[in-house]
């Protein structure tokens, strides 16, 4: 079975300073039900970042795009099984772990947290990588 790659892009000009050419997907969909999605961020799905210094906003923006990428892959939040969530700061475990709850209250994915020491732009404060199975 092949692969499903959605929403891809070139990283070429996307990260200022940085002079990157890769290739990359927000998503692929593996034997037809698993879900993965990489590099949640604040940045929309039209590429404009939000959320400057503010990890719930930033985390708000990820997850309206979680929910927008499972749903065009035919799934729905409820899906959702394993969330990582990487952090710059403890601080902005509160702010973000609600935000997060808001949009996966009920759902009860298992999930990772870790505090890094950076992400890939140094206004990022979070970034998710999220893992979906949609049942068959």
């Amino acid at each position: 079975m092949t692969h499903d790659r959605f929403r891809r892009f070139n990283t070429k000009g996307r990260w200022p300073d940085q002079a990157i050419d890769y290739d990359v997907s927000l998503m692929v969909r593996a034997s037809g039900h698993h879900l993965f999605l990489g590099g949640l961020t604040g940045f929309d799905l039209n590429g404009q970042f939000h959320g400057r210094g503010d990890p719930a906003a930033q985390a708000d923006q990820a997850m309206k795009n979680l929910k927008i990428l499972v749903e065009e892959a035919g799934g729905r939040l409820e899906h959702v099984c394993k969330v990582t969530t990487y952090l710059l700061d403890r601080s902005h475990r509160e702010p973000v772990y609600n935000t997060v709850a808001r949009h996966l209250g009920g759902i009860a994915p298992c999930g990772t947290g870790l505090i890094i020491s950076g992400l890939a732009m140094a206004d990022m404060l979070v970034e998710f990588d999220v893992d979906v199975v949609i049942p068959t």
